[in-house]
């Protein structure tokens, strides 16, 4: 850090009310003095705390200066600065002379005080915005996790109010993590359920934009037209098959149409033709199967029509089985 010692006077300011500061049961003066942005993000000591760090500037002395910019605006030191008020002290500034405020704001910061890691990636997720850093630039610059700096990015984004209580230390970076994915996964579903209306339904989109139709009734409507849609289809799909099967009875569409029957009615009517008609076909591909395995038995009596072993073995058969055989016998 680069800065000169300040020989001027400051005036006096107790620990918050600043620009930005946390309240302490101490912050019960107004100053002129203000703080940097990036500063007050970082939450001030407890009351306690700075009753001991003022009891021992009393006896020790400050031993570190309070650091603002050329303009005046408090960088690092608002602990010490409360502290001071508290002893009595008068306190000592210095001017950072330097060009990256953001980074001695932040080194000074994060490695003074007795914050956990889930605050530390949060204030600096937060302070983000005042700098043209990158989480991984922030990460190799602090020594902090990437994989915790990214999971404050999404509290900061779905779950703010989280992210404001990760900050002071009110709840931990992973519990809050666990929420805001959370918040995000439904985000994502609502975002999905509108694309899904506005692309599918426009006219049931609309309702839901006016406020006519909940976006849940809207998606439930839409589910019961499209299943409704695909009664149809499946009904249609079985009457196309029974007329090229040769049905002549009236199509399931047309009944359910003319309220006949419902398309409930139809669908399973449907589908237990095509069950039939497909056992049907299995039952009539394993009999000709048999017939295939068989041909050479039966060729060997196309070849001897007229013997005896040709009638003993004709002569053994149920009516229906021989005259079919008969017909195969005599077949070209």
């Amino acid at each position: 850090m680069t800065a000169t010692r300040n020989p001027q006077t400051r005036p006096h300011a107790t620990a918050a009310h600043w620009q930005g500061a946390d309240p302490t049961p101490v912050d019960n003066k107004e100053t002129t003095l203000k703080i940097h942005p990036a500063a007050s993000m970082f939450p001030m000591l407890s009351q306690d705390e700075l009753l001991d760090l003022a009891e021992s500037i009393k006896t020790e002395g400050q031993h570190e200066d309070i650091v603002l910019d050329p303009d005046g605006v408090l960088l690092d030191g608002r602990n010490r600065l409360a502290a001071c008020e508290i002893a009595g002290v008068e306190p000592r500034f210095t001017t950072y002379a330097g060009t990256d405020a953001m980074r001695l704001i932040m080194s000074s910061n994060l490695v003074r005080r007795s914050i956990s890691k889930g605050q530390q990636a949060m204030i600096t997720v937060m302070a983000r915005s005042l700098s043209e850093h990158s989480l991984r630039d922030q990460a190799k610059q602090h020594g902090l996790s990437l994989t915790r700096l990214s999971n404050a990015a999404t509290i900061l984004k779905y779950a703010p109010n989280l992210a404001e209580q990760v900050r002071v230390g009110a709840l931990g970076l992973d519990a809050a993590y666990t929420a805001a994915r959370e918040q995000r996964d439904r985000a994502a579903a609502f975002l999905a359920q509108h694309d899904r209306l506005r692309e599918q339904a426009p006219d049931l989109a609309a309702q839901a934009a006016e406020g006519l139709i909940s976006l849940d009734d809207a998606t439930a409507a839409l589910d019961q037209r499209q299943g409704e849609e695909r009664l149809r289809q499946q009904v249609t799909h079985a009457d196309t098959i029974r007329l090229a099967d040769g049905n002549t009875a009236p199509p399931l569409a047309q009944l359910a149409e003319q309220g006949d029957i419902t398309w409930h009615e139809a669908q399973q009517s449907a589908e237990e033709f095509l069950a039939r008609r497909q056992d049907a076909i299995h039952r009539a591909q394993h009999a000709l199967q048999l017939i295939a395995d068989n041909w050479t038995e039966v060729q060997g009596l196309t070849a001897r029509p007229d013997t005896q072993v040709t009638r003993d073995i004709l002569g053994g058969l149920a009516p229906e089985v021989r005259c079919l055989a008969q017909r195969l016998i005599t077949l070209d």
